[in-house]
Protein backbone atom coordinates (compact mmCIF):
# COMPACT_ATOMS: atom_id res chain seq x y z
CA UNK A 1 0.00 0.00 0.00
CA UNK A 2 1.43 3.21 -1.06
CA UNK A 3 1.91 6.24 1.40
CA UNK A 4 -0.29 8.56 -0.65
CA UNK A 5 -2.99 6.39 0.30
CA UNK A 6 -1.78 6.20 3.69
CA UNK A 7 -2.56 10.37 3.99
CA UNK A 8 -5.95 8.97 5.55
CA UNK A 9 -4.52 5.78 7.20
CA UNK A 10 -3.19 4.01 10.18
CA UNK A 11 -2.66 0.07 12.66
CA UNK A 12 -2.92 -1.45 16.11
CA UNK A 13 -5.05 0.74 17.15
CA UNK A 14 -9.12 0.48 18.01
CA UNK A 15 -11.09 1.11 15.06
CA UNK A 16 -13.79 3.36 15.08
CA UNK A 17 -17.45 1.90 16.72
CA UNK A 18 -19.38 0.97 13.44
CA UNK A 19 -22.17 3.75 12.53
CA UNK A 20 -25.73 2.66 14.60
CA UNK A 21 -28.49 3.45 11.68
CA UNK A 22 -28.37 2.31 8.11
CA UNK A 23 -27.05 4.93 5.36
CA UNK A 24 -29.27 6.52 3.03
CA UNK A 25 -27.06 6.84 -0.48
CA UNK A 26 -27.31 10.09 -2.07
CA UNK A 27 -27.57 10.17 -6.29
CA UNK A 28 -28.00 6.56 -8.31
CA UNK A 29 -24.05 7.00 -9.22
CA UNK A 30 -21.02 7.72 -8.31
CA UNK A 31 -20.05 11.80 -8.97
CA UNK A 32 -18.33 15.07 -8.35
CA UNK A 33 -20.68 17.40 -6.56
CA UNK A 34 -19.15 21.52 -7.73
CA UNK A 35 -18.67 23.32 -4.81
CA UNK A 36 -21.02 25.78 -3.80
CA UNK A 37 -21.10 29.15 -5.28
CA UNK A 38 -18.78 31.57 -3.21
CA UNK A 39 -16.96 28.61 -1.52
CA UNK A 40 -14.03 29.88 0.32
CA UNK A 41 -11.02 27.65 0.04
CA UNK A 42 -8.41 27.45 2.97
CA UNK A 43 -5.39 29.02 0.44
CA UNK A 44 -2.07 29.13 2.35
CA UNK A 45 -3.27 27.35 5.05
CA UNK A 46 -0.89 24.41 6.24
CA UNK A 47 -2.06 21.34 8.35
CA UNK A 48 0.71 19.90 10.13
CA UNK A 49 0.43 16.45 10.81
CA UNK A 50 2.30 13.46 13.17
CA UNK A 51 1.67 9.94 11.88
CA UNK A 52 1.54 7.23 14.57
CA UNK A 53 2.33 3.22 13.72
CA UNK A 54 1.22 0.95 16.77
CA UNK A 55 3.75 2.27 19.49
CA UNK A 56 5.79 4.43 17.20
CA UNK A 57 5.83 8.07 16.00
CA UNK A 58 5.84 7.16 12.06
CA UNK A 59 6.59 10.37 10.89
CA UNK A 60 4.93 13.74 9.38
CA UNK A 61 2.46 14.83 6.80
CA UNK A 62 1.51 18.26 6.08
CA UNK A 63 -1.11 19.71 3.66
CA UNK A 64 -1.38 22.91 2.15
CA UNK A 65 -3.86 24.72 -0.65
CA UNK A 66 -3.36 27.93 -2.77
CA UNK A 67 -4.71 28.77 -6.30
CA UNK A 68 -2.19 28.34 -9.49
CA UNK A 69 -1.16 29.90 -11.82
CA UNK A 70 -3.93 29.46 -14.27
CA UNK A 71 -7.06 29.60 -12.59
CA UNK A 72 -7.11 26.41 -10.76
CA UNK A 73 -6.49 25.43 -7.28
CA UNK A 74 -4.10 23.30 -5.72
CA UNK A 75 -2.97 21.03 -3.10
CA UNK A 76 0.39 19.68 -1.81
CA UNK A 77 1.10 16.96 0.38
CA UNK A 78 4.22 15.79 2.19
CA UNK A 79 4.93 12.37 3.73
CA UNK A 80 8.35 11.68 5.46
CA UNK A 81 9.01 8.91 7.58
CA UNK A 82 11.05 9.20 11.03
CA UNK A 83 12.50 7.67 13.74
CA UNK A 84 12.62 3.72 14.43
CA UNK A 85 9.81 3.49 11.62
CA UNK A 86 12.20 5.58 9.03
CA UNK A 87 14.73 2.28 10.04
CA UNK A 88 12.06 -0.11 8.48
CA UNK A 89 10.59 1.57 5.68
CA UNK A 90 11.77 5.09 4.18
CA UNK A 91 9.89 7.10 2.95
CA UNK A 92 10.12 10.91 1.43
CA UNK A 93 7.11 11.78 -0.48
CA UNK A 94 6.03 14.87 -2.34
CA UNK A 95 2.68 15.45 -3.90
CA UNK A 96 0.72 18.18 -6.12
CA UNK A 97 -2.66 18.31 -7.35
CA UNK A 98 -4.43 20.58 -9.52
CA UNK A 99 -8.17 20.71 -9.74
CA UNK A 100 -11.11 22.67 -11.10
CA UNK A 101 -12.07 25.26 -8.44
CA UNK A 102 -15.84 25.42 -10.38
CA UNK A 103 -16.21 22.01 -10.63
CA UNK A 104 -14.22 20.08 -8.72
CA UNK A 105 -12.29 18.28 -11.41
CA UNK A 106 -9.19 16.93 -11.05
CA UNK A 107 -6.97 18.17 -13.68
CA UNK A 108 -3.53 16.99 -12.65
CA UNK A 109 -1.57 14.73 -10.04
CA UNK A 110 2.20 15.14 -10.17
CA UNK A 111 4.12 12.61 -7.56
CA UNK A 112 8.10 11.97 -6.13
CA UNK A 113 7.74 9.34 -3.86
CA UNK A 114 10.27 7.42 -2.17
CA UNK A 115 9.22 4.35 -0.65
CA UNK A 116 11.59 1.94 1.05
CA UNK A 117 13.59 0.69 -2.28
CA UNK A 118 11.78 2.33 -4.33
CA UNK A 119 11.78 5.86 -6.13
CA UNK A 120 9.55 7.05 -8.88
CA UNK A 121 8.25 10.43 -10.83
CA UNK A 122 4.71 10.27 -11.74
CA UNK A 123 2.61 12.49 -13.72
CA UNK A 124 -1.43 11.88 -14.34
CA UNK A 125 -3.28 14.13 -16.57
CA UNK A 126 -7.23 14.34 -16.63
CA UNK A 127 -8.34 14.48 -20.54
CA UNK A 128 -11.78 14.96 -19.72
CA UNK A 129 -12.76 15.74 -23.43
CA UNK A 130 -10.83 12.33 -24.39
CA UNK A 131 -11.88 10.70 -21.70
CA UNK A 132 -8.90 9.28 -20.51
CA UNK A 133 -6.60 9.54 -17.69
CA UNK A 134 -2.67 9.76 -18.54
CA UNK A 135 0.27 8.09 -16.57
CA UNK A 136 3.74 8.50 -17.10
CA UNK A 137 6.10 7.20 -14.82
CA UNK A 138 9.39 7.05 -14.26
CA UNK A 139 11.41 4.87 -12.02
CA UNK A 140 14.36 6.68 -10.57
CA UNK A 141 16.46 3.88 -9.88
CA UNK A 142 16.48 1.66 -13.12
CA UNK A 143 15.31 4.50 -15.55
CA UNK A 144 12.71 2.15 -17.05
CA UNK A 145 9.01 4.52 -18.18
CA UNK A 146 5.99 3.76 -18.36
CA UNK A 147 3.08 5.16 -20.04
CA UNK A 148 -0.48 4.30 -19.54
CA UNK A 149 -4.17 4.76 -20.66
CA UNK A 150 -7.34 5.04 -18.49
CA UNK A 151 -11.08 5.72 -19.00
CA UNK A 152 -12.55 7.68 -16.38
CA UNK A 153 -16.10 9.34 -15.86
CA UNK A 154 -16.70 13.07 -16.96
CA UNK A 155 -15.69 14.10 -13.63
CA UNK A 156 -12.67 12.62 -11.11
CA UNK A 157 -11.08 13.58 -7.77
CA UNK A 158 -7.79 12.15 -6.84
CA UNK A 159 -5.99 10.82 -3.45
CA UNK A 160 -5.01 14.22 -2.25
CA UNK A 161 -7.85 16.75 -3.52
CA UNK A 162 -10.77 14.13 -2.40
CA UNK A 163 -9.41 14.76 1.15
CA UNK A 164 -10.82 18.51 0.35
CA UNK A 165 -13.89 17.36 -1.38
CA UNK A 166 -15.32 15.60 0.79
CA UNK A 167 -14.92 18.41 3.32
CA UNK A 168 -17.46 20.10 1.37
CA UNK A 169 -20.08 18.18 1.13
CA UNK A 170 -23.10 18.77 3.79
CA UNK A 171 -22.02 16.28 6.05
CA UNK A 172 -25.43 15.13 7.74
CA UNK A 173 -24.36 11.59 10.21
CA UNK A 174 -26.93 8.41 8.33
CA UNK A 175 -25.80 9.87 4.72
CA UNK A 176 -23.45 7.92 2.11
CA UNK A 177 -22.20 9.36 -0.62
CA UNK A 178 -20.31 7.66 -3.61
CA UNK A 179 -17.06 9.56 -5.27
CA UNK A 180 -15.23 8.17 -8.56
CA UNK A 181 -11.64 8.66 -7.47
CA UNK A 182 -8.53 8.36 -10.30
CA UNK A 183 -4.90 7.42 -9.35
CA UNK A 184 -3.86 7.40 -13.00
CA UNK A 185 -5.02 3.75 -13.31
CA UNK A 186 -8.68 2.12 -12.90
CA UNK A 187 -11.07 5.07 -11.38
CA UNK A 188 -12.68 3.06 -7.86
CA UNK A 189 -15.94 3.67 -6.49
CA UNK A 190 -15.55 5.54 -2.72
CA UNK A 191 -18.33 5.90 -0.49
CA UNK A 192 -18.14 8.02 1.99
CA UNK A 193 -20.18 7.26 4.84
CA UNK A 194 -21.19 10.28 7.71
CA UNK A 195 -21.11 7.70 10.73
CA UNK A 196 -21.30 10.43 13.61
CA UNK A 197 -20.52 13.65 15.33
CA UNK A 198 -17.91 13.18 18.50
CA UNK A 199 -14.61 15.02 20.04
CA UNK A 200 -11.82 14.28 19.09
CA UNK A 201 -8.59 15.39 20.89
CA UNK A 202 -5.26 15.64 18.74
CA UNK A 203 -2.09 17.49 19.48
CA UNK A 204 -3.78 20.79 17.79
CA UNK A 205 -6.68 21.02 20.37
CA UNK A 206 -9.87 19.72 21.25
CA UNK A 207 -12.85 19.75 18.18
CA UNK A 208 -16.08 19.08 17.65
CA UNK A 209 -15.81 16.47 14.66
CA UNK A 210 -18.11 14.64 12.14
CA UNK A 211 -16.69 11.28 11.63
CA UNK A 212 -16.44 9.86 8.02
CA UNK A 213 -15.69 6.87 6.78
CA UNK A 214 -14.30 5.97 3.65
CA UNK A 215 -14.59 2.77 1.66
CA UNK A 216 -13.51 1.70 -1.66
CA UNK A 217 -16.59 -0.38 -3.41
CA UNK A 218 -15.05 -1.82 -6.85
CA UNK A 219 -11.08 -0.93 -7.61
CA UNK A 220 -8.55 -2.72 -6.13
CA UNK A 221 -9.04 -1.24 -2.93
CA UNK A 222 -12.34 -3.11 -2.47
CA UNK A 223 -12.18 -4.91 0.85
CA UNK A 224 -8.57 -4.10 1.56
CA UNK A 225 -9.13 -1.50 3.62
CA UNK A 226 -10.77 1.68 6.01
CA UNK A 227 -10.35 5.02 6.03
CA UNK A 228 -11.51 7.38 8.93
CA UNK A 229 -11.17 11.10 8.31
CA UNK A 230 -12.51 13.43 11.81
CA UNK A 231 -13.53 16.88 10.01
CA UNK A 232 -14.11 20.06 12.17
CA UNK A 233 -17.62 20.39 12.22
CA UNK A 234 -18.02 23.73 11.50
CA UNK A 235 -17.67 25.66 8.11
CA UNK A 236 -13.80 25.20 7.69
CA UNK A 237 -14.05 21.51 7.98
CA UNK A 238 -10.49 21.01 8.58
CA UNK A 239 -9.49 17.40 8.73
CA UNK A 240 -8.53 16.83 11.92
CA UNK A 241 -7.39 13.46 11.77
CA UNK A 242 -7.32 10.90 9.54
CA UNK A 243 -6.95 6.77 10.34
CA UNK A 244 -6.45 3.98 7.81
CA UNK A 245 -6.67 0.34 8.54
CA UNK A 246 -5.16 -2.00 6.18
CA UNK A 247 -4.22 -5.08 6.31
CA UNK A 248 -1.10 -4.34 7.36
CA UNK A 249 -2.18 -2.49 10.08
CA UNK A 250 -3.48 0.99 11.46
CA UNK A 251 -1.83 4.39 10.56
CA UNK A 252 -3.18 7.61 12.48
CA UNK A 253 -2.20 11.41 11.24
CA UNK A 254 -3.25 13.38 13.89
CA UNK A 255 -3.17 17.47 13.40
CA UNK A 256 -0.31 18.36 15.55
CA UNK A 257 -0.92 22.60 13.92
CA UNK A 258 -2.16 24.88 11.68
CA UNK A 259 0.50 27.08 10.17
CA UNK A 260 -1.70 30.45 8.61
CA UNK A 261 0.53 33.31 6.73
CA UNK A 262 0.56 36.67 9.10
CA UNK A 263 -1.82 38.84 8.60
CA UNK A 264 -0.42 42.30 6.83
Amino acid sequence: MRWTLALAMLAGLPSPSQVTAPPNTVGPTAHIRAPEPGHRWPNFETLVYDAEWRIWTAGTATLRMQPGTSGEQRVYGTADSTGFVSLLYTVHDRFESSFDPRTFCSSRLVKHTEEGFRKRDTDIRFDYARGKATLDEKNLKSGETKHVENQIPPCATDVLSGLYYVGTLPLQPGTTYSLPLNDGNVTQTVNAIVETREQAKVPAGTFRTIRVQLTATSGAMKDRGKVWIWYSDDAARIPVQMRARMFWGTLTFRLQRIERPAPK
